[in-house]
């Protein structure tokens, strides 16, 4: 069977670095590099070094040891030894390292002098004494038992040990001692001996002299002349050398207080020359004199805190640790200052470091997620993983998946699962609907949503946005149909534009009008714009906005056959249209009228009116003529228009039309009647008809007129004088304005029917107009309520005069209806006249102040309807409204009587509730209960002479600019809670004042609130343990087991609030039998208990205030769970006789599959599995296991059976033919390779000596060589055999060597009894445990050494009386040395007498 071996690709392979050529100041080290392959036996070969060229290659040399060599550094020189004369100064010269640290390797040669003389110049009074003063030695026995200390060293060195005790009990002795050359083992930190020659230098003495005092027991005087007596044996050392001070060494701390220690030199005393020190009698050596130093304060220095752990494990991590700036104040009391960074002068330590810088193991490395492949429906977002190795200087290494063992992480991942919003799916056009010419293609649409599975399903279609129209039709041209015989020819197109202007006076829902006009429109119109455009394809027909391209929205619908459709128009609506077809361009000036019956001010437009009329067909010439005509009308003469610059031809009606709107009599006070008209007569329109065009019988909607008609009263205008023009032109207006409602009722005249005229034809062309206004607008026909009457039926309309009240004579005042009259002391009569027409003829009435009038000797009904009023008086004050009513409506005008002229204020007393119309109007003093959003204009009629004048507060406080206010009214737009409150009118004038209020009352009706958190708290608080559902307009269902209880709650808002009824399948609960409820929270939790079959069905509840009522159902749906025995699952096997389908068992639930824990306790139906595909399987090969390998390793064989069989149905196998398989499938090998690792194992020598350092009692360590090989010997790599255990290289033995322990002499006394020069020594030796003889201190390194020498009696003597601290004070004063301080202190008492 073949099979795949990996062969490993050349490598480089490195020997070990050498040693470094240099031990410091920077030296070379060097290997050897070669390309080696490994066989399949894992031999390895050196090869061509071209075959790792795909490598870089190692580099085969590098530095090493690039830190400074050791050098000496000399301290400060000490003070003079003497006070007078010349004496000797000296120094302490350190070998210092790279690191600042005192070491060795410095060279002898180059050390710098540590003595030199030095002169005083003060003058001396010894003449005899020619060397330079030193310390003298001023006791001897105190050193005795000092020892000689030398410490081992890594370089060979002398090493002594201690003098042996002296050979007589009395005067002058010898003393021997061992001296041995040895060195330190680094590795080992074990001393090893050396042969003698191998140190350099002089070797320390043997042998010397030891006094051990007088024999007598006497003590004689010492004198440095009797020397030579008392040292007889010793001249040679007494004479030439001896021990002294020179001088302290450098100060242990720098401030914080510190220690020096007297340096104590061997020197000859002739020369004054340092000497060794073996020649200096060791027992002689003075003891060592400690002294503080440095007591001020240290300054501010960087206090260093230990490393973290390492961020990472391997790689290249990071270690952290604390600096910080501190001041010692005392080192004795340990106390540190912390201090600002800024106070430490040298640059701060470092804070981070690197570590663990050695290669990771290979990992998985997973990269960022990908954007998901959907925004929503379910989509899938995808990674990258990788395996890499992180390497030692934090790069990565990428490799192969087999290379990382642990399981891969995820690279896909499913996201977005939520559903899509609802979208349009288009099919394709189909083809054009004719086969030549000009044609359509049209296309269908689907609305589907993407729910969160991934699944697209089709949906209502209101669920998606509009469509515009034009995304499902569109124009299609093939070629031109042939015409034979029938030459064609050719015209360019046409547009059949209407040069009139629209006014509209009254809201209406829609409006149509045809391009080539200008019209003044009101807010919230519908328009539709007509383009009768001929010899051209409809569809080519485009539309333009102030010169930009239109194209259909959700605002403007431009349709495919030449309309054009604003919806509700807004400010930004204003401007200029132009309809194109071909060549042909028209254009219609839409503007729009204010609440405040001004004109709106149009937004900016990329392009001015001007240019875009510019472009209009003659469009210079009737530039000129409209400049002729406007200029200077309506103008203060300004310079520009002097000078005869074209004004804006898109607004060259504006001010006329301005004028008309400010009318006192119109449009101000007809429009409130006409607005007071049924809504549903004034929003019937006809649809997107031509042929449907009628006229409303009654109120005008719009007026129209010819564009010529007002050029020529623009032109009239012009040819006034400038100083009458304004005078003029506000006469003109206001006749205009008071013809325009007579000649609408006599235009509506000519065009009725003959028969349906009151009289014979007026001879009065229908376009020809006595103001130049008529009404035209398309209305729904209205049907014959006369028959075959000579008039409509109509209904009544009141005239309204624009004219001031006559006064005819002292006493009689004569008016029409609109007119304040102010009644004075000689007034004896007012006639109110009030003419009205309609048909059937009007019946007038008249009411004041709201209440019928009631007729009188002294208030009459004239025969004309006229009211009069005889000798007024106080109590007549008030509105006079006069009343025209017939069977199709009724029409009504105020007119007020004032007395004095004070002011008087139209006021209402009812309360008004609205919930559904979008805008209310009500009189000063009524009630206001509304809904949010909703337009409330409260009107503030007042009178008075002069005019009185109208402010308005709410609650008490002046209301300011923002709001709405137009001829007393007040408009509050799109109330909310935060504009109820009570609004007051004042109105006053110079006879006085009076003030009306109305109070607003804003309405929420019932509504779900958003959030449910209160509801759920309440539900929670009610039944804790209980099953619970709320409510929802379009009904929620909660299902349950029967005997259950179950909670509903029923969330609402609303001001106010709103009464909760339940109701059981549409029943008041309160009727219902059969059902224990309890209704709690003020309704808002009904609670349903013990439920059974009767108590299923729907629960509603009904929330009502005055805003309005809300509905929320329910549904509590009784059901049990239960098992059903559903599909069977696939068979188990496709052939032979084990086939079987086990019935699937489903929870069920309603029909619907749930969790099978809900039938946990039901009982489970007995399934038994069905027997499946029991028929002869077809022939195939049949395999055994594979039989063991033959070795272990090196290479071996397994083996296996293969037959050719046949499965019966009956499970019988038999063999058959191996042909019969053969045809079917390749035959299974039988035979394979096996364990084809090399055979190794590790292989050791035998245990050498137990010599190896002590590392305890009786233990020492031994050695034996651990190597990888062969089963026939040959050596390997260690590698090779990392899969066995390894066995251990070292062992603890038993040695006698290491029998040892420390042993220590008794304590001798303290050299002081106070100060802090006292100490005392003891002896401490390694000695065999058996033997109890010394051996070599390095056999006892594995316990800690005691301490040979300790301080004591180092108690101040500041405050003790003068007296001696030392027993060698005589000697002192012998040798004349209490001059000096250290000696004057310790013996005061002694030399205090001298």
């Amino acid at each position: 069977m073949p099979y795949d071996l990996y062969h490993p690709l050349p490598r480089w392979e490195a020997t070990p670095w050498t040693a470094c050529s240099s031990s410091c100041g920077g030296g070379i080290q060097s290997r050897a590099v070669s390309c080696v392959e490994e066989d399949i036996q894992g031999h390895v070969t050196s090869v061509e070094e071209w075959k790792c060229m795909y490598t870089p290659k190692m580099p085969i040399a590098q530095p090493c040891n690039i830190f400074d060599c050791p050098k000496w550094l000399a301290q400060e020189w000490s003070p003079c030894t003497v006070t007078c004369g010349q004496g000797l100064r000296y120094r302490v010269v350190l070998c210092i390292d790279h690191r600042g640290m005192h070491t060795g390797g410095c060279s002898p040669k180059t050390k710098p002098h540590i003595k030199e003389e030095c002169i005083v110049p003060t003058p001396c009074y010894k003449p005899k004494e020619k060397l330079p003063v030193e310390a003298k030695l001023p006791w001897f026995k105190q050193a005795q038992e000092l020892e000689e200390g030398a410490a081992v060293s890594e370089e060979p060195s002398f090493i002594p040990e201690a003098w042996s005790a002296c050979t007589v009990t009395c005067g002058v002795g010898t003393q021997v001692r061992i001296v041995r050359c040895q060195v330190l083992l680094s590795f080992s930190q074990s001393v090893a001996d050396l042969p003698i020659d191998e140190c350099e230098g002089p070797k320390p003495a043997s042998q010397r002299a030891c006094y051990a005092g007088p024999c007598s027991g006497e003590i004689p005087e010492f004198n440095p002349d009797e020397t030579d007596g008392l040292f007889g044996g010793l001249q040679d050392f007494d004479e030439l050398y001896d021990w002294e001070y020179e001088g302290f060494t450098k100060c242990s701390e720098s401030c914080g207080g510190g220690v020096q220690e007297a340096v104590v030199s061997c020197l000859n005393k002739q020369t004054r020359e340092p000497a060794e020190e073996n020649l200096c009698v060791t027992s002689r050596r003075p003891p060592q004199l400690l002294k503080s130093c440095n007591l001020d304060p240290c300054p501010a220095r960087w206090e260093i805190g230990k490393w973290s752990p390492c961020s990472l494990t391997c790689g290249v991590g990071l270690q952290t640790r604390d600096v910080f700036c501190s001041h010692l104040l005392s080192r004795e009391m340990n106390e540190t200052v912390i201090l600002a960074d800024e106070l430490c002068r040298q640059p701060k330590p470092s804070t981070v470091q690197a570590c663990n810088r050695f290669n990771c193991p290979p990992a998985w490395y997973p990269a960022q997620w990908q954007p998901c492949s959907r925004t929503c429906g379910g989509g899938v977002q995808k990674r990258e993983v990788l395996c890499k190795q992180r390497m030692a200087d934090g790069s990565f290494l990428e490799l192969p998946e087999t290379f990382c063992s642990a399981s891969k992480p995820a690279c896909q991942q499913a996201c977005k699962k939520d559903d899509c919003p609802s979208e349009w799916l288009l099919s394709d056009w189909t083809e054009c609907s004719t086969s030549c010419g000009e044609g359509t293609q049209t296309r269908s649409a689907i609305c589907r949503k993407m729910l969160k599975t991934g699944i697209s399903t089709v949906v209502n279609s209101t669920l998606c946005p509009p469509l515009p129209f034009s995304s499902s039709i569109r124009p299609c041209m093939l070629a031109t149909c042939a015409r034979p015989g029938r030459p064609s020819t050719k015209h360019s197109p046409h547009i059949a534009a209407a040069r009139k202007v629209y006014i509209q006076t009254r809201r209406q829902r829609k409006l149509h009008f045809v391009v080539g006009g200008f019209a003044y429109l009101l807010p919230k119109t519908a328009v539709v714009l007509r383009c009768p455009a001929r010899r051209v394809r409809k569809p080519l027909i485009t539309w333009e906005k102030d010169g930009q391209h239109l194209i259909s929205s959700t605002h403007v619908t431009v349709a495919p056959f030449g309309y054009l459709k604003i919806h509700r128009l807004k400010p930004s609506d204003a401007g200029v249209y132009t309809c194109s077809a071909g060549p042909a361009r028209e254009h219609f000036v839409i503007k729009l009228i204010g609440g405040n019956r001004k004109l709106v001010a149009r937004p900016l437009s990329p392009r001015s009116e001007e240019e875009v009329l510019a472009g209009r067909k003659g469009g210079p010439k009737e530039a000129l003529q409209t400049h002729k005509h406007q200029n200077g009308i309506f103008s203060n003469g300004s310079k520009a228009e002097k000078r005869g610059l074209a004004a804006n031809p898109g607004s060259r009606y504006d001010d006329l039309v301005s004028r008309l709107l400010e009318q006192g009599g119109w449009p101000g006070e007809l429009l409130a009647s006409w607005e007071a008209q049924d809504s549903a007569e004034r929003n019937t329109t006809s649809e997107e008809d031509p042929g449907a065009e009628q006229v409303l019988l009654h109120l005008p909607f719009t007026m129209v007129t010819e564009q010529r008609r007002l050029d020529d009263i623009l032109g009239n205008l012009s040819q006034q004088p400038e100083e009458l023009r304004d005078l003029y032109s506000k006469h003109l207006v206001a006749q205009l304005a008071q013809e325009i409602f007579r000649s609408h009722l006599e235009h509506q005249d000519t065009l009725l029917k003959p028969s349906e005229r009151r009289t014979s034809p007026v001879t009065l062309s229908p376009h020809k107009h006595v103001s130049g206004f008529s009404s035209s607008l398309r209305t729904s026909s209205t049907g014959d309520a006369g028959g075959g009457s000579r008039r409509p039926h109509r209904k009544p309309t009141i005239l309204r005069k624009i004219s001031a009240a006559q006064q005819l004579s002292a006493s009689e005042v004569v008016t029409h209806l609109g007119q304040t009259v102010a009644l004075a002391s000689g007034t004896l009569s007012v006639l109110l006249h009030c003419e009205a027409i309609g048909h059937p003829r009007p019946t007038i009435s008249w009411a004041r102040n709201g209440e019928e009038v009631q007729f009188s000797d002294r208030i009459l009904l004239q025969p004309d309807d006229s009211l009069q009023i005889l000798a007024p008086v106080e109590a007549d004050v008030g509105f006079y409204t006069c009343n025209a009513t017939n069977a199709l409506g009724y029409d009504s005008v105020s007119i007020a009587v004032t007395l004095a002229g004070k002011p008087l204020v139209k006021t209402s007393r009812m309360t008004v509730i609205n919930t559904e119309k979008p805008a209310v109007t009500v009189d000063i003093g009524s009630t206001i209960k509304t809904v949010q959003g909703v337009n409330v204009t409260i009107n503030c009629q007042v009178a008075g002479v002069p005019e009185a004048e109208v402010t308005w507060f709410r609650n008490k406080s002046k209301l300011g600019s923002p709001h709405h206010l137009h001829e007393g009214s007040l408009l509050l737009t799109n109330v909310s809670s935060s504009d109820q409150g009570l609004y007051s009118c004042r109105a006053a004038n110079l006879h006085g004042e009076l003030t009306e209020s109305t109070q607003l009352l804003i309405l929420d009706p019932p509504q779900v609130p958003t959030q449910l958190e209160d509801i759920r708290a309440l539900l929670a608080a009610t039944g804790p343990n209980l099953p619970s559902v709320l409510t929802s307009p379009l009904g929620t269902q909660l299902v349950l087991g029967p005997g259950n209880s179950a909670l509903l709650g029923c969330p609402i808002k609303g001001h106010p609030v709103p009464n909760i009824t339940w109701f059981h399948g549409g029943q008041p609960i309160v009727t219902a039998t059969g059902l224990t409820h309890h209704i709690l929270a003020a309704g808002q939790i009904l609670q349903v208990a013990n439920l059974s079959g009767g108590s299923q069905g729907e629960f509603s509840c009904l929330a009502q205030n005055e805003a309005g009522v809300l509905m929320q159902k329910a549904s509590l749906v009784i059901q049990d769970y239960w098992w059903s025995v559903d599909r069977l699952a696939t068979c188990s096997a496709s052939c032979g006789n084990r086939g079987v389908q086990q019935p699937r068992l489903r929870c069920l639930l309603n029909s619907t599959e749930v969790n099978p824990a809900h039938c946990a306790g039901k009982v489970r139906p007995a399934v038994q599995p069905i027997a499946c595909n029991r028929r002869d399987c077809p022939s195939r090969w049949m395999v055994t296991s594979w039989s063991a390998c033959t070795r272990s390793c090196g290479g071996g064989v397994q083996t296996r059976r293969v037959t050719c069989q046949k499965l019966k149905a009956s499970g019988i196998s038999t063999p058959v033919s191996n042909d019969m398989c053969t045809q079917v499938a390749k035959r299974p090998v039988d035979t394979q390779a096996c364990n084809q690792q090399l055979c190794v194992e590790w292989a050791f020598s035998s245990w050498g000596q137990c010599n190896g350092p002590c590392i305890g009692p009786h233990l020492a360590v031994q050695h034996r060589q651990v190597f990888c090989q062969t089963r026939d010997g040959i050596t390997l790599p260690s590698e090779q055999c990392s899969a066995l255990p390894r066995p251990v290289s070292t062992q603890n033995c038993w040695s006698e060597a290491c029998s040892v322990h420390w042993r220590v002499s008794l304590w001798t006394l303290c050299t002081a009894t106070c100060g802090n020069y006292g100490f005392q020594s003891r002896r401490v030796e390694c000695v065999h445990a058996r033997t109890n003889k010394a051996v070599p201190e390095h056999l006892c390194s594995w316990g800690p050494r005691p301490a040979n020498w300790q301080r004591c009696n180092i108690t101040p003597c500041e405050n003790m009386e003068c007296r001696d601290t030392t027993r060698y004070c005589e000697k002192v004063k012998q040798l004349k040395l209490c001059q000096l301080s250290q000696f004057k202190s310790r013996c005061c008492g002694t030399c205090g007498k001298a």
